[in-house]
């Protein structure tokens, strides 16, 4: 029998994404690579596969039908043959057990009533969620949204996205990226995720800040202007004053690098890039870059870099560019 779930967030984000698994394996685009992340995804904790097990029950039974209360079927008064009753009303009862199906994971927050999945790859891209919210999606961003009874959830799969959030205060509204999650109840916000790590930018309201999901006590609250940044080895976001400007010029299909060092200048170049860009050596990443550079061809830029830096490019075993300084000459 189902139970009604926790409201702690490390039971929210595991049934979200029990949710996105349980959708995703039921859907006709449904590839072999998903399948191999899902039983990773399954084989990593046990309770993932409980979750996910409880979904696939509540999906089976009622396959999201609309949880208004059904009309009764009509039903024969007679048959011809006794042995068609049976079958009957077998049928008229799983008409009526369907829809309740539906209505109890509702109702217990393990059943959403609206699902959502989004991606954009060569260009930017502009979604409505079903809540009213509208996002602004960056270039290679992957997201999905589930309405529950309790919570609005999005996961941000991939990516970087803007947020224009439809004010509820009844139903907060939650993005989980990497390990932590950022929480409002309505206002506008941005945040970048490449690969484990995340940067929070907030532009109008409020939000709450995660680093952890399973350690929901640290918390870091954001006011307009001010950006958080959290890692799996950073449970406390750090906070800061946000440079806007950069934050946000992706929107313009921009990347401003403003003389930053060539180690903090290469995650958000290679967010654009279909394999990363590395550097030789410690002395390489201490060079200093400024710029402004189009999203659209950041690859330009890397081919570009010994034109304006004292460094030339290689490649690596596996086909990947390495940055290296160029010698000292020889006095």
């Amino acid at each position: 029998m189902l139970s009604p779930p926790t409201s702690d967030p490390t039971h929210e984000r595991i049934s979200d994404e029990a949710a996105h698994w349980c959708m995703r394996v039921n859907e006709p685009d449904f590839s072999e690579q998903e399948r191999y992340q899902l039983h990773q995804w399954l084989d990593s904790d046990a309770a993932h596969q409980r979750e996910f097990d409880a979904m696939q029950e509540i999906w089976t039974l009622s396959e999201f039908l609309p949880i208004e209360p059904p009309t009764p079927p009509p039903v024969q008064i007679a048959a011809r043959r006794r042995g068609y009753k049976r079958p009957l009303m077998a049928a008229a009862v799983l008409a009526f057990m369907l829809p309740m199906a539906g209505l109890i994971g509702w109702q217990l927050n393990l059943v959403p009533d609206r699902y959502q999945r989004f991606d954009s790859e060569g260009t930017l891209r502009d979604v409505t969620l079903a809540d009213g919210s509208h996002v602004q999606m960056n270039l290679g961003s992957a997201l999905s949204f589930t309405n529950y009874k309790d919570r609005r959830s999005v996961t941000l799969g991939k990516g970087e996205a803007y947020f224009e959030v439809q004010h509820d205060a009844r139903h907060p509204f939650l993005v989980n990226a990497g390990k932590g999650q950022v929480r409002v109840t309505g206002t506008h916000f941005n945040v970048w995720t490449y690969q484990d790590d995340v940067r929070v930018t907030l532009t109008q309201g409020s939000v709450q800040v995660m680093g952890d999901r399973s350690r929901p006590e640290q918390l870091a609250y954001l006011s307009p202007g001010m950006q958080a940044y959290y890692n799996p080895e950073q449970t406390l976001p750090s906070v800061s004053a946000a440079p806007l400007a950069e934050a946000l010029a992706w929107r313009e299909g921009k990347l401003i690098l403003d003389d930053l060092t060539l180690i903090d200048a290469l995650p958000p170049i290679n967010r654009y890039l279909p394999s990363a860009v590395h550097l030789g050596d410690r002395a390489t990443g201490q060079l200093r870059i400024s710029g402004i550079y189009n999203t659209q061809n950041i690859g330009a830029l890397v081919e570009d870099l010994p034109r304006v830096l004292p460094v030339y490019l290689t490649l690596n075993k596996e086909g990947e560019t390495v940055i290296r300084s160029k010698p000292a000459p020889t006095p």
